[in-house]
């Protein structure tokens, strides 16, 4: 992939759309070779490599700033969890991940329960979905956990008062990933690992043919 060809909402788009279940990379990796970008050319594509490469990275050192941020404030680190869960509900293979764990877990003690917590069944009509699947939560549509979760933030954050504090955290930990992103050098698993999410995306779209 060109990564100087792909725009921001493309990178975005996958980033919402590629599974977060992957654990992060090793800190041997993270921290390995850093160079220097030799044009603006050089550095629009590494810094979007990067980014989707070292995703998870990003999110554990954005959560862990906001960890330090909120030592005294314990009201304030709930409401950054919520937040912070409510935006990673965003991304489809996490809700779906995150869904069929909690079900799994509430199976092992009231498995009537988890058989609410299933989502329904898409109709198919000649071997292909009627309509595009929607995403559930829990058995609930995505958008009723989204609300829900982001009203509770959004009350925790007026109780707190820590609003300054999560801006300051959320502002540092993106300029220490966007910094990180910007000189380290793409290496050879970073372009493996998109030519192989560029086969799982064209073999997903084959299949549901």
């Amino acid at each position: 992939m060109d990564w100087g060809n792909v725009t921001a909402e493309d990178l975005i788009d996958a980033l919402r759309e590629v599974d977060w279940s992957s654990p992060p990379r090793p800190l041997s990796e993270f921290f390995s070779r850093f160079t220097v970008p030799r044009s603006y050319a050089k550095w629009n594509s590494r810094l979007k490599c990067n980014l989707y490469y070292y995703r998870t990275n990003y999110f554990i050192l954005i959560i862990v700033i906001l960890g330090l941020g909120f030592l005294r404030r314990p009201v304030a680190l709930v409401a950054a969890f919520m937040t912070a869960l409510s935006i990673a509900f965003l991304n489809d293979s996490f809700a779906g991940t995150f869904s069929e764990k909690v079900t799994r877990s509430v199976r092992q003690f009231s498995p009537h329960l988890a058989a609410k917590m299933r989502p329904p069944l898409t109709p198919v009509l000649r071997g292909r979905p009627s309509a595009k699947r929607a995403v559930y939560i829990c058995g609930r549509p995505r958008w009723v956990l989204l609300s829900i979760f982001s009203t509770v933030s959004f009350i925790l954050w007026f109780v707190s008062c820590g609003l300054l504090t999560v801006l300051w955290a959320i502002a540092i930990g993106l300029l220490a990933a966007i910094s990180h992103a910007s000189f380290r050098t793409p290496n050879l698993k970073a372009r493996l690992n998109t030519f192989r999410e560029e086969f799982r995306a064209v073999w997903r779209n084959y299949s549901d043919l």
